[in-house]
């Protein structure tokens, strides 16, 4: 019993959890080896002392037993063996736990990253939409225009929009497209006579759902990007939905010789689709013939 208890101590506590788990073979099998010889040797010194005290030498007298030295052997790396398996076990279900546990802690940092990264995506849309905005206004304020009190209207439901729906993961799509109108016609006040934009929509459920200020960076891009031609901004939009997709068009006049820039807003709303609908949606992007044309099929589900 006392060989017994201390082999497997041994193996249990040294053996298994310094060298075997930790991948130090060379050092597992060696001492394993070592510790074969010693308990091997202390049995056989136990057999021995059992028949000198016990037997008086009499081999007769001996324990059957103790006489079988391959039964006493077997017996004891027997235990050792199967409480050493047991001590794997433990590890093995230890390690399982603390890897689910990392792996969760991996996912919520990704998750955190991902959040925050879709925060400074919408900060950066903010300011420059409302750049925008206000200069209009200024330039309104300034002529005493009658049209200021609706513009500041418009801006207030923006704002609201803005406030309270943009923290949100999702928005319904006709909001959206409320968003949209408001947008544009503060757009229309500003650009006058100078701007022949049609926005029409067709088959929109009304319980859809898409990530907030997804759509208007688009057109937000078309009217700062936009080239007049004969004194006029041309853009056409057209928003419609299926069973299972959303279809985002939008088209406006622009210049050969103005460079492709597609600005924050595009750039910004291609990271954002990667981050929340990757492999739900088909982005083309076309500029040719003075036409700069965006084509979205997503996938909002």
């Amino acid at each position: 019993m006392p060989i017994t208890m201390a082999t497997t101590y041994v193996s249990i506590y040294k053996l298994i959890p310094d060298y075997l788990v930790t991948k130090r073979y060379g050092l597992f099998i060696l001492y394993s080896i070592y510790t074969l010889i010693v308990s091997g040797y202390l049995i056989m010194v136990s057999i021995f002392f059992s028949l000198i005290y016990l037997a008086n030498f009499e081999y007769t007298q001996m324990n059957p037993i103790t006489r079988n030295i391959l039964l006493v052997t077997s017996g004891v790396y027997l235990i050792v063996v199967v409480v050493s398996a047991f001590k794997l076990l433990k590890l093995n279900l230890i390690q399982a736990e603390n890897t689910k546990k990392l792996e969760t802690k991996i996912l919520e940092t990704q998750l955190k990253l991902k959040e925050q990264e879709l925060n400074y995506l919408k900060m950066q849309i903010h300011p420059h939409f409302l750049f925008n905005t206000l200069n209009t206004m200024y330039g309104f304020a300034l002529k005493k225009a009658d049209e200021t009190p609706e513009m500041i209207l418009k801006l207030s439901n923006l704002l609201d929009y803005l406030l309270y729906q943009v923290d949100k993961p999702l928005v319904l799509l006709i909001d959206e497209i409320n968003h949209i109108k408001d947008y544009i016609e503060l757009e229309k006040l500003r650009f006058n006579k100078r701007l022949d934009v049609s926005f029409n929509t067709y088959n929109i459920p009304e319980n859809i759902s898409i990530a907030p200020m997804l759509l208007l960076p688009f057109i937000e891009n078309s009217f700062k990007h936009g080239h007049l031609n004969n004194g006029v901004l041309t853009i056409k939009i057209v928003l419609s939905c299926t069973k299972e997709q959303v279809f985002f068009f939008i088209e406006n006049s622009h210049s050969n010789n103005n460079q492709s820039r597609k600005g924050i807003g595009l750039e910004n709303i291609q990271k954002r689709l990667d981050l929340l609908y990757k492999g739900k949606y088909d982005l083309q992007i076309e500029n040719s013939n003075n036409l700069f044309k965006v084509l979205l099929k997503l996938n909002p589900n």
